[in-house]
């Protein structure tokens, strides 16, 4: 039962967040909710096209594409490939925030790394959707049913991008990353878990984890909508335990970067390191002063939280998995 008495969004101690509480309840078929959505929307080949070409940069490439969306519909995305196809060394696959995106983060690809930034169901401006694109219904849309919840479908689109990636740039697949931030951030730690392309994830400020904590406090991002909704729908909570970021990185083993605010407006830090704290492999952790703050100090986090993604996702093999010794 969700109250309507929810704690002022305020600022958490670093001690308090580093320790460990019980994590998220879920379901019993969670695993097999998950690998039955991979394996019916997530694998096999990927329609997608070009739309058009933007402005290269010094380095790539930038191609506007579409792609068959998990929804039955087209999903945009955008691609840099560098210039020189034989410089390709790593891929990166790019979730976005509640804001959408209007093209891809140009000082998040090295030069030898080919991307795609796709754009979730519903969130593109210039593609048309049956998901609604405002943060506050999209939220919401399909939220009666855990297999018709716009969050499937955004995370299998994560699945989706990557096959047109490593379809347009094949060497790509020898080190696939995600990066992906708040929405995003937890969308992919969804996603990850099931797909084992992947190399290596950076989640910044991740959102939905730990629903039981997300839902305790007012705030400013679409968990509010979620909130407010369930006040009059309490017969919806249980979809959220198949959504929930941190159960899902309970099977997240591939090393990860998880960047974690002590005071955040729109995502409880206590969800975001709940995340940090479950994950089941090699991890690191960023911790943030501040998070979804507008303003010079909200901005400053922010790029210190790309540098410490960027340099992460740079890193060579023996610097972010544990040496196994020789006899082992």
């Amino acid at each position: 039962m969700i109250q309507d008495h929810p704690e002022e969004m305020t600022e958490y101690s670093l001690s308090a967040l580093l320790a460990p509480t019980d994590g998220p309840e879920e379901p019993s078929d969670f695993d097999e909710f998950w690998q039955s959505s991979f394996e019916e929307l997530g694998t096999g080949p990927i329609a997608w096209r070009t739309l058009g070409e933007l402005a290269p940069t010094p380095s790539h490439r930038v191609t506007e594409v579409r792609f068959s969306s998990s929804a039955g519909e087209d999903a945009a995305a955008y691609v840099m490939i560098p210039h020189t196809s034989g410089a390709v060394r790593r891929g990166l696959v790019v979730g976005h925030g509640y804001g959408g995106r209007s093209g891809p983060d140009l000082e998040l690809v090295p030069s030898d790394t080919t991307a795609i930034f796709p754009c979730a169901p519903g969130t593109h401006a210039r593609t048309p959707s049956r998901f609604p694109s405002a943060p506050s219904e999209h939220v919401l849309a399909g939220i009666a049913h855990r297999d018709t919840y716009s969050h499937r479908f955004a995370v299998a689109d994560i699945w989706r991008a990557a096959t047109v990636l490593l379809d347009m740039a094949p060497a790509a697949a020898a080190a696939l990353d995600f990066h992906g931030s708040s929405f995003g951030g937890g969308i992919g730690a969804m996603a990850l878990p099931w797909d084992s392309r992947f190399r290596r994830a950076c989640l910044d400020v991740p959102s939905f984890g730990h629903h039981a904590v997300r839902l305790s406090r007012r705030c400013t991002g679409s968990g509010e909508a979620v909130r407010q909704h369930l006040l009059r729908h309490p017969d919806a909570r249980p979809v959220l335990d198949s959504f929930d970021a941190a159960a899902a990185a309970r099977r997240l083993r591939l090393p990860v970067l998880v960047g974690a605010a002590l005071l955040d407006p729109a995502v409880d830090p206590r969800g975001q390191f709940a995340v940090y704290h479950a994950l089941a492999g090699p991890r690191r952790l960023h911790v943030r002063a501040n998070g979804h703050l507008e303003g010079p100090i909200g901005e400053l986090s922010d790029r210190l939280a790309l540098q410490a993604a960027i340099d992460f996702l740079a890193l060579p093999a023996d610097r972010v998995e544990p040496k196994l010794p020789d006899n082992a």
